[in-house]
This record gives C-alpha cells, structure tokens and sequence, in this order.
C-alpha cells in the first residue's frame, strides 16, 4: 500500500534526490519542505505514515523534530539522515524512538530498504490495532 511521506532536510538538491528516487522507485507519495518547523506543522496535521528528516537544520534539528512528534505521535517511523553521523549522534537518535540512522552520501537503494522497512512495519502496526480492536469487541460481545 502507497505511504505517504514526509521528507524535510535543510539541502533542496538533498529533497530533490529524495523526491527522485521515491517518485521514480517505489509508489508513494512524497511532500518535502526545507523548513523543519513547517514539517512540524505539517505531521501534526496528520496523514502521513513515515517522515524523513535531516539530523542538523537550522531552527529545529532532527532530534528536536523527532522529539516534538513523539509528543502527539509515539509510532509513526522517523528516519534521520545526516552527513554528520557519529556512533553517539546515531545511538542518541535511535534511543529517542529514531527508526533507523542513514548517513549521507547514502545509496538509492538503502534509503529505500529503510522506507521499505517502515511501510511494512506501518501496515503490521495497523493490522495490530485492528486484531486488538477486533478481540475487544469479541469479548464485550460474549459478555
């Protein structure tokens, strides 16, 4: 099933090749902004299912993204990518609630792995909710 992601990096030739890449490779949907408090906005609007975000941005880097999405959002996969990526910066990220680490310059391929990746884990994570809603329903119905 299509995803539709959100993508926000400070480097517009970094959302171009993103946009490429997806658009041409898999058939999501991809809304991009260089501007992280605008991606901000946009997630807590709701509607997308995975978000992609540069590590340092003026304003509000990766982590500070991830954090503020946490606050209305605990499951939705964040992937960060950076072309700054330490063994610290990338434990830091993945014990905020990061879903995966991806230093620049990366391979087309491995940025669509890790998208790959998170969409099968949004529709597990959706098929979940359902059975729970289902088994819920189940036992108030034989009770």
């Amino acid at each position: 099933m299509p995803e539709k992601i959100l993508a926000v990096d400070d480097e517009p030739d970094m959302l171009k090749l993103l946009s490429m890449i997806i658009r041409e490779k898999t058939s999501h949907e991809i809304i991009t902004t260089n501007n992280p408090l605008e991606a901000l906005e946009l997630a807590k609007q709701g509607g997308f299912d995975i978000i992609i975000a540069d590590l340092k941005m003026p304003g509000l880097d990766g982590v500070e993204l991830l954090d503020a999405v946490r606050k209305f959002d605990e499951n939705i996969p964040v992937i960060i990518i950076t072309a700054y990526g330490t063994v610290e910066s990338a434990a830091e990220t993945m014990h905020k609630g990061a879903f995966d680490f991806i230093t620049k310059p990366f391979r087309k391929e491995q940025i669509l792995y890790t998208i790959d990746r998170a969409s099968k884990w949004v529709a597990l994570r959706n098929e979940n909710r359902i059975l729970k809603e289902q088994l819920k329903k189940g036992i108030e119905n034989s009770q």
